[in-house]
């Protein structure tokens, strides 16, 4: 706080607390990769996010099968961050625990030598503290007293500091100087038979066996102790999974390579959530471009003006594909971005590249034909465009989604002009890491009405999912998805939720048939649709899914759907469906953000 306090709003807390590791770790003789500052701090908690259905502490009914764990999650039990170090449910097992720890630090982007380096690198300082009974620790902060001041989990076995202190409830530390970078956590791992024993709070761990004095750790507190070198169960995965194992042997004979394993591991950790690198603030920000930062080409060309871009919007439109298949595509391409880290989106126009080309919600066929009209115009104005001026795939692309909600606004009345700002480029295959992008296929996108099959959450949830990621609002969320259900832009090209007659024109249909008091809903016999039955004649006139129906029922929702169907409402519902769909293009244009 201190520092906080001193340079005030000039650093984050988010920034502070990354810049105090590196400095850590940099006091104990390690040469970091590099910081890059720019984290933002938020001043309220993220309800939105999906923690896991356990409601007990430690709970982990988020498996099924042999050990699979649901997805999106990362940690094997609520309330852990990573796994569990006593092992899988608090069973000492080194093997299991390397399975969950393979699954958990892949889910984190990070490979096995990776894995390996964050925590050999990270257990080669400081200890673990589990000097008394866990029941005699207090409340976390929010349910401590109130003067407790904010920091809770008050000790009372002993002093509750110092040689007293309990937290993890595993006690000890992995090698002889803790706080020195060194090679000494290998040479502890691997140098060592060890024994599975119970620390003083009861947890799990694994002490060495006639340890030699030169390896005896000097107590903490006390410079007449000494204690054997203790490995959590996790730990004990670096030596006993045969993949991890054999990593952690080359680590063993090779400190330098094992050096800028961590580093770089421990820099990928820290800058995971920041997006490209165009984002990373301040003068130590590693010059090295890699490949987890999904970079993409610098704009190296003059860009289209407003001429050209007339121009090759009417090609697009002239080119014989449908308007809606454009309207996808630009959406399929610009609503990867995820605000969560500040991946995805349409720049690198990666939509053509795998894995994106291949994802089921792209409908393939579809997203290729596309590309082939797209690529056919760009070679075309980039042979005879004067004066080095060129066109990227990703900006067509964009492009493309723009010319379709025109063309689609005049079928409805209204002559408008999408915004549209040129400077995407387009990244390669080899500029993107397959493995790492996988992550990003969407189970859900209630703006194109898909659900993956055997996805239980319910799909009007994963609609507020997909909107936060996208950092939507409601009323622009609400906008967005009528707009596109009469843009008939649903996957498999069904018909649920387009409630028009005029299929392609953008019009406020969807808002005024699902308020149409006329039609009366019901479920189908088809799990998760709904039919809308003519009140008069009984007759099925529309259907619909979870989240369109959600727009009626839920009453945030239904107020807004109210605005957007009133009679007045055409024209604004025109201009917030175009504002809303030019945020979503642009999400990832970092260069036109100040």
């Amino acid at each position: 706080w201190p520092i906080k306090k001193k340079y005030g709003n000039k650093l984050s807390w988010a920034d502070l607390f990354i810049l105090a590791g590196n400095c850590a770790l940099e006091s104990m003789g390690f040469k970091t990769f590099g910081f890059g500052g720019g984290r933002e701090d938020i001043w309220e908690p993220e309800d939105d996010i999906y923690w896991g259905s356990e409601t007990t502490w430690l709970g982990d009914k988020r498996y099924t099968g042999d050990r699979e764990l649901e997805q999106p999650l990362g940690a094997v039990q609520m309330g852990l961050i990573y796994v569990n170090p006593e092992g899988p449910n608090g069973k000492p097992d080194p093997v299991a625990s390397g399975r969950d720890i393979r699954e958990t630090f892949a889910r984190m982007a990070m490979n096995d030598e990776e894995t390996v380096a964050l925590v050999a690198g990270g257990h080669t300082f400081g200890k673990c503290h589990g000097a008394g009974d866990p029941k005699l620790v207090g409340r976390e902060p929010e349910g401590a007293p109130m003067e407790e001041m904010g920091l809770g989990w008050k000790n009372s076995f002993g002093s509750g500091m110092g040689v007293c202190t309990t937290t993890s409830g595993i006690e000890g530390a992995w090698k002889p100087n803790p706080t020195q970078w060194d090679m000494g956590y290998f040479n502890m791992l691997l140098g060592y038979e060890w024994e599975l024993v119970k620390s003083p709070a009861g947890a799990w761990q694994w002490l060495a066996k006639d340890v030699q004095e030169k390896d005896m750790i000097p107590d903490a507190h006390d410079p007449s102790k000494k204690h054997r070198p203790m490995m959590t169960t996790a730990d004990m995965s670096l030596r006993m999974d045969p993949i991890y194992g054999p990593i952690s042997k080359r680590y063993h004979q090779n400190p330098q390579l094992f050096a800028d394993a961590f580093a770089r591991a421990w820099f990928k950790l820290t800058h995971r959530d920041m997006g490209p690198r165009c984002r990373y603030l301040g003068p130590e920000v590693p010059k090295e471009i890699l490949i987890w930062q999904d970079p993409v080409p610098a704009v190296d060309h003059k860009l289209i003006g407003e001429k050209e871009i007339s121009a090759i919007k009417s090609k697009i439109l002239a080119s014989g594909l449908p308007q809606n298949q454009w309207v996808k595509a630009a959406w399929a391409s610009a609503s990867t971005f995820r605000g969560s880290d500040m991946r995805g989106g349409a720049n690198g126009a990666r939509i053509r590249l795998a894995p994106q080309n291949a994802w089921e919600v792209n409908e393939p066929r579809e997203l290729c034909q596309a590309f082939q009209k797209l690529e056919a115009i760009r070679v075309e104005f980039n042979a005879l465009a004067p004066g080095g001026m060129q066109v990227s795939l990703a900006d067509l692309v964009v492009l493309a989604g723009c010319a379709a909600v025109e063309d689609a606004a005049i079928k409805a009345g209204h002559k408008i002009q999408v915004p549209f700002t040129p400077g995407r480029t387009d990244a390669t295959q080899e500029q993107t890491d397959v493995a790492s992008f996988a992550v990003l296929e969407p189970l859900a996108d209630g703006f194109r009405n898909y659900t993956r099959q055997g996805i239980q959450t319910p799909a009007e949830e994963l609609l507020i999912d997909k909107a936060q990621l996208l950092k939507l609002t409601a009323p622009e969320m609400t906008a967005l998805v009528g707009g596109l259900r009469v843009l008939n832009t649903n996957y498999g090209h069904t018909k649920h939720g387009v409630l028009t007659d005029k299929p392609g024109t953008l019009t406020n249909d969807f808002f005024i048939h699902l308020t149409d008091m006329d039609i009366e809903w019901k479920p189908s016999a088809v799990g998760g649709l709904y039919e809308g039955h003519d009140r008069k004649t009984g007759k099925v006139k529309w259907t619909g899914t979870r989240v369109d129906l959600v727009f009626g029922s839920n009453s945030e929702l239904r107020a807004l759907t109210e605005v957007y169907a009133q009679d007045d409402a055409k024209e604004r519902f025109v201009r917030d469906f175009v504002t809303a769909w030019v945020k979503v293009m642009n999400l990832d244009r970092f260069d036109l953000k100040s």
